[in-house]
């Protein structure tokens, strides 16, 4: 039997994972995040999906997205070399509002680094605030 073909890594680690609805294509981009970052997406994965009971769930253009039916989505992660890269799509409307920056004035991100310890209550609170404004289309 042959086995199955790791996901290529693009650019900053980021994996090659198909475009599909649902928890299916997460969790393969999940398992295919390399070294530390596949804990950091586990974590974040079990964050949102307390925070948000039936969030629905996609990977698009290379990226989990999180949102609620009818509303879009609210939230992406990526792979970059040194960090996860948490976009809230409409950050800059959450309190406290998420520390970094974009060149979209409504988008905010999260950077956690290896060694960060990440506060699940903040994001947790960032992702059930989230959840309740409109989303992007996608």
């Amino acid at each position: 039997m042959a086995s199955r073909a790791e996901p290529t890594l693009l650019s900053g680690g980021n994996p090659q994972i198909a475009k599909g609805e649902g928890d299916g294509p997460v969790q393969a981009y999940i398992a295919a995040m390399p070294g530390w970052k596949r804990d950091v997406g586990r974590r974040l994965d079990a964050i949102i999906t307390g925070a948000v009971p039936g969030v629905r769930k996609a990977v698009k253009w290379n990226s989990p997205l999180y949102g609620v039916e009818g509303q879009g989505w609210f939230l992406g992660l990526r792979c970059l070399t040194s960090y996860v890269k948490v976009a809230f799509f409409r950050g800059a409307l959450l309190q406290p509002v998420p520390p970094e920056g974009s060149k979209t004035p409504n988008t905010r991100y999260l950077h956690i680094r290896e060694h960060d310890a990440l506060d699940e209550a903040q994001i947790a609170d960032w992702v059930t605030q989230a959840s309740r404004l409109p989303g992007e289309r996608m």
